[in-house]
């Protein structure tokens, strides 16, 4: 049986809601510096015709599905985020849903690519979202991730845990995830791990081990 803890996924979710009309404005530097073009690298991975967005924000990855023929389907538990890129997905055809990354609402083996772009910093319970997303990969199916995680260098590694009760208080998000180590104790096999600035944002694909 799966058990969510569902306090803390409250608590991040409130977060989540509070922040999102000003979340673009936040991120902005960021997106136009650097994370629009990771974006694009992430999405030439894409492969098949059903791809999975967990934690689809306020739909900063849809423009980069208008030339492709998908069946796209965009989750969040943030109804507030959800709220941002509806418009935007009622435009292009794709389906949102509230929903969980810990509790997917799908029968297994359901997606080609399933794909997240800064999410797993804020899934509270970052290994059972990687492993229901492995239940609803197909066999062959990919798992695409970009995330930004606990740096290699220990000195700032150090200030970055001693930060995170910081940042999870008040934005709900870690900053010392291990997501390598995260995405193969879900049942992956990690195919690639690209450092896209210094060691702490990371571009990852794996596909599913059979269990």
């Amino acid at each position: 049986m799966i058990r969510v803890d569902l306090d803390k996924t409250r608590f991040v979710r409130d977060r989540y809601n509070r922040i999102s009309r000003y979340y673009n404005v936040l991120e902005w530097p960021m997106e136009r510096l650097f994370y629009r073009r990771w974006r694009r690298r992430l999405f030439e991975r894409v492969r098949g015709q059903r791809v999975l967005e967990v934690g689809i924000g306020t739909g900063k990855n849809l423009p980069f599905y208008r030339s492709r023929s998908l069946f796209v389907v965009g989750i969040d538990f943030s109804e507030g985020m959800i709220r941002h890129a509806l418009p935007r997905a009622r435009e292009l055809g794709i389906h949102l849903l509230q929903a969980d990354a810990q509790l997917l609402p799908f029968r297994d083996r359901s997606f080609d690519t399933v794909l997240t772009t800064f999410v797993f910093c804020s899934v509270p319970d970052s290994v059972l979202g990687l492993r229901e997303i492995h239940r609803v990969l197909k066999p062959d199916g990919r798992l695409l991730m970009l995330e930004h995680v606990l740096p290699e260098n220990a000195f700032l590694a150090n200030w970055f845990n001693r930060l995170n009760e910081f940042t999870v208080r008040r934005i709900g998000v870690n900053i010392n995830r291990t997501t390598a180590q995260n995405i193969r104790c879900a049942g992956f096999e990690l195919e690639e791990e690209h450092n896209l600035l210094s060691t702490i944002f990371k571009l990852f694909v794996a596909r599913p081990l059979k269990v």
